[in-house]
């Protein structure tokens, strides 16, 4: 859990129609960090429909559509052959993409910060300093989008 995340989130009424552009992009953006753990080529895919979704060039209909195969692919990963133990952050990755294509951000940040952390090791999701940098990260990241869309709104 990302306290400084969820206050700025409600501030900034991220979960309102208000806000759906800001949302979306955020939620990719958190997706997009953690693309390097997402092993299944579909999640990926849907990744990228997503980019294209944000960027106006697909429908939402085929946003939703990646959005059900991202989490069909998440429900079903059985986590990375990787012989380095870090089969959770793997997972993680793949539930960041399905929930940030679901449009659920915080959500999709929250399994960012999860594969992240455990890609350090499994054992770092027991230390919770192991998530600041990645929570301070993702802070900015959302201050920062949010600044950039007050400043296309006010031209």
């Amino acid at each position: 859990m990302n306290p400084a995340l969820n206050e700025l989130a409600n501030r900034l009424q991220l979960d309102t129609a208000t806000n759906e552009a800001l949302r979306w992009r955020f939620a990719y953006t958190c997706a997009e960090q953690v693309r390097h753990l997402v092993e299944h080529p579909d999640a990926l895919a849907a990744l990228d429909v997503l980019r294209r979704y944000i960027n106006g060039e697909v429908s939402a209909a085929e946003r939703d559509a990646a959005a059900e195969s991202a989490a069909q692919v998440a429900r079903h990963h059985h986590g990375s052959t990787s012989i380095d133990g870090t089969a959770h952050a793997y997972v993680s990755a793949t539930y960041a993409v399905a929930k940030a294509l679901s449009g659920q951000a915080i959500e999709a940040a929250a399994y960012a910060a999860y594969a992240t952390v455990y890609n350090y090791g499994a054992y770092a999701v027991k230390e919770p300093s192991s998530f600041d940098a990645v929570h301070h990260w993702q802070v900015q990241a959302l201050a920062e989008l949010a600044e950039a869309f007050a400043s296309n709104d006010a031209r």
